[in-house]
Parts: structure tokens; sequence; C-alpha cells
């Protein structure tokens, strides 16, 4: 017979998820890596845009972006799309992840300009 290799595989540690991937915002932790967002150790389940829109946002922490910008930037394939689609999302975004909607701290309407995340 034919001899042949054996052990198979390998080993299958799980590596622990870096840190570095995790940024906190008062009670906000965004994983930019797995794509989870926890507030308070708790899991906010987020709809695909309503994610990308709070990593874009969150990834420039006090800098403003329009609703056009946004609109460009997180749903690139309607490029012509409604800006009401913007607002709509930061809605259901700030349901989710704000203390009080009224009183947004996280994502801010700038009047006039658009939105920014914080600063916190």
């Amino acid at each position: 017979g034919d001899g042949g290799a054996g052990a198979s595989g390998g080993s299958h540690a799980v590596s622990a998820p870096s840190a570095s991937s995790s940024v906190t915002y008062g009670a906000l932790t965004i994983d930019r890596a797995g794509l989870l967002v926890t507030k308070n150790g708790r899991d906010v389940v987020l709809a695909p845009s309503e994610l990308k829109l709070l990593l874009f946002l969150s990834d420039s922490p006090g800098q403003v972006f329009s609703r056009q910008q946004l609109l460009e930037q997180v749903w690139e394939h309607s490029f012509y799309g409604d800006v009401r689609l913007v607002d709509a999302c930061v809605m259901r975004l700030r349901a989710k992840i704000e203390d009080d909607s009224r009183t947004p701290v996280y994502v801010q309407t700038v009047r006039g300009f658009g939105y920014r995340f914080g600063p916190l």
C-alpha cells in the first residue's frame, strides 16, 4: 500500500477577533471586521444599509456628510436615488442605537448640511 499522510487537516484553532477591528463610542461598539454592532454589550441587529451608513459615518467622527454624499457612498447602486432614502435609513438606525432618537448622540443632524457621527 501507499501510506498517505497521517494527520489530516491541521490545527483549527479559532483565533479571537483582534481588538483593533472593534471601536467603542460611548455605549456603542462597532466591530468592523465582524460587522457586528453592540450597545451596552447587547447585539444590535441592523439592516445592511443601516450598517453601511453607520460604518461610513463612524469612520470619520465629527465630519459632516451631505445626504447626496451618503447616497453615493452607501447606496452606490442607486446613484440617482432619492435623498429621502438617507433620511429614512437614519431614522431606523437612530431607533436602534440611540437612547433617545429625538436627541441623538451618535448620528446627528447638521441643519442645512446633512449628518455626522458624534463627536462623542
